[in-house]
């Protein structure tokens, strides 16, 4: 049994280009994961922030809704009797 080192057939040839192919392509999978995974932690660390600072945003909306409402609240009770007390003067006055 004599093996000839010399000869290599095109089957040869094409398994070889193959298994380079894929070991490039593993290569490619390996660093592109990597890049993916560092882009995830960016990615989530931007998330953290805007979550953070779209909380404090809602607590100040509902802080300053509260405000407002209060202060709607007080003005037009305020106005609604300073108006019934001038429409009794006036009766008073016309009496």
């Amino acid at each position: 049994m004599d093996i000839e080192l010399s000869k290599l057939t095109l089957w040869d040839a094409g398994m070889i280009i193959i298994i380079i192919g894929l070991i490039i392509l593993i290569i490619y999978g390996i660093v592109f994961m990597q890049n993916l995974i560092q882009t995830v932690k960016h990615t989530n660390k931007i998330l953290e922030d805007t979550q953070t600072v779209t909380k404090i945003a809602a607590d100040r909306v509902k802080d300053v809704d509260k405000i407002i409402s209060d202060v709607t609240t007080s003005g037009l009770s305020s106005a609604i009797n300073s108006l019934f007390t001038l429409k009794n003067l006036v009766n008073k006055l016309k009496k």
